[in-house]
């Protein structure tokens, strides 16, 4: 199916095409390329409506389903302004910038009839979103928490600590000190880590969130068929670092967060890549580039890395062992998000798609990571790295299990030998994201 639209090719699902000499676009297979999302990006006031329209139907819905599920009765998070804990900005409405002095909020399970009461032990109210428990002033603060809790007495306190997970980690020493002095040894002892809690939380996506990623992801498509184009490539001219300042100002001017530097890689066949060694940054016909981005809207992180080839003059396609290298990460693809089952560890399911794509003759390596209010973010991790390669204890947190209603960057590298360029192997490091539903595994913008 053939779609005009700028001046390049775009082919199969995370490639593009460059030529200066077409305005043709092809696609192959489900896409939304003519979509421009980056139109309908909101302004500031509506933002913060739509993102406390979500953080409402969230504190309703998940935060009950989690505390049941890890069976904790108050959940308490506490923090001090410019040291917030991961899931603090997340549990308060917009347009909150920070945590307030010492910020203290809990959520105390009082049975499936009178259900989860918001509370905050701050000395700032928050309206309606949590109900306020430190009303004497007169009492210091960590005093009056200490007399709320003794007053409803709970059995599981769940608070932020975790050895392993640094999402569930937030409660510094200080503070954890001060709200056992406060308590005594006795309320103490009913301290259970909440990291499962705050991972959950991080985690889950509400039926909104899901809806709208879908938008959110074309955001990024948009920018990336813009930037892998003739509007911002001249070849021989641009280079690498031109295209990554253009991506950093696109996202200022579209009124985008990113949560880390784009980049923008060259790979060349190596005898070109010796013709052009004094100036390897500049891009050329014949390049293979690649590009790993992420924005940050409505609250939501993306997460994707895609490829275009120059076209020499003359070309109007990719050499067809490069379009095979990228057939075959697709493949990757398939086999990797194919494993995906709830309930199963990070560590599961990723030997078991590490293994089938072998068996398949592929040769991958994952490297995947949960997507939501973090880029790199609380979830089921799949990380098939070397120890020396990979993020320490890794491992460790791929015990986690995976749930439905999660974003994912699927991400791996596939190594494919292309003819072509003499038999050199060409390295497609793919990352598009997904979502896992009860109906499994797929890509969010098609």
């Amino acid at each position: 199916m053939k779609h005009i639209r700028n001046s390049f090719f775009f082919l199969i699902f995370s490639f593009l095409v460059l030529t200066g000499l077409s305005g043709n676009l092809f696609s192959q297979g489900n896409t939304t390329a003519d979509v421009k999302d980056s139109r309908n990006i909101l302004p500031e006031k509506k933002r913060a409506e739509v993102m406390n329209q979500w953080l409402e139907w969230r504190l309703d819905h998940i935060i009950p389903m989690l505390m049941r599920r890890e069976n904790i009765d108050l959940w308490l998070i506490i923090n001090r302004e410019y040291n917030e804990d991961p899931v603090y900005m997340s549990l308060v409405p917009e347009p909150t910038m920070a945590a307030r002095r010492t910020s203290i909020l809990m959520f105390y399970d009082r049975g499936e009839e009178k259900g989860i009461e918001r509370l905050s032990g701050s000395y700032y109210g928050m309206g309606k979103w949590y109900r306020t428990t430190w009303e004497d002033k007169k009492k210091k603060q960590f005093e009056s928490l200490a007399d709320f809790i003794k007053k409803i007495n709970p059995k599981k306190i769940g608070i932020n600590v975790s050895p392993t997970f640094r999402f569930g980690d937030g409660l510094t020493a200080s503070m954890k000190e001060n709200l056992e002095q406060a308590l005594g040894p006795e309320l103490s002892s009913r301290f259970v880590s909440a990291e499962n809690l705050c991972l959950g939380w991080l985690e889950t996506r509400s039926p909104q969130e899901l809806s709208v990623y879908r938008h959110i992801c074309g955001i990024a498509h948009d920018i990336i068929a813009e930037f892998f184009s003739n509007e911002v490539i001249t070849p021989d001219i641009t280079t690498t670092d031109d295209v990554v300042w253009w991506i950093r100002q696109k996202y200022t001017d579209l009124g985008l967060d990113t949560w880390f530097q784009p980049s923008v890689s060259i790979q060349r066949y190596e005898k070109t890549a010796e013709k052009y060694k004094e100036n390897p940054e500049v891009i050329r016909r014949g390049d293979l580039l690649h590009c790993d981005i992420g924005i940050k809207y409505l609250g939501l992180c993306t997460d994707m890395q895609w490829q275009a080839y120059v076209c020499k003059t003359g070309e109007d396609d990719a050499p067809e062992g490069i379009k095979k290298a990228l057939d075959r990460a697709l493949k990757v693809a398939d086999i990797f998000m194919n494993e995906f089952r709830v309930g199963r560890t990070g560590n599961e399911i990723t030997d078991t798609a590490m293994k089938k794509a072998a068996e398949a003759g592929l040769r991958p390596l994952i490297y995947s990571h949960p997507l939501g209010f973090h880029g790199h973010a609380a979830g089921c991790s799949m990380d098939a790295r070397d120890p020396e390669s990979a993020p320490e204890g890794i491992r460790t947190e791929m015990e986690y299990t995976l749930h439905y209603n999660t974003c994912y960057a699927i991400e791996f590298s596939s190594i494919t030998s292309v003819p072509e360029w003499g038999g050199q192997d060409v390295r497609i490091g793919f990352e598009e994201d997904g979502v896992f539903t009860k109906d499994g595994c797929h890509f969010i913008d098609g």
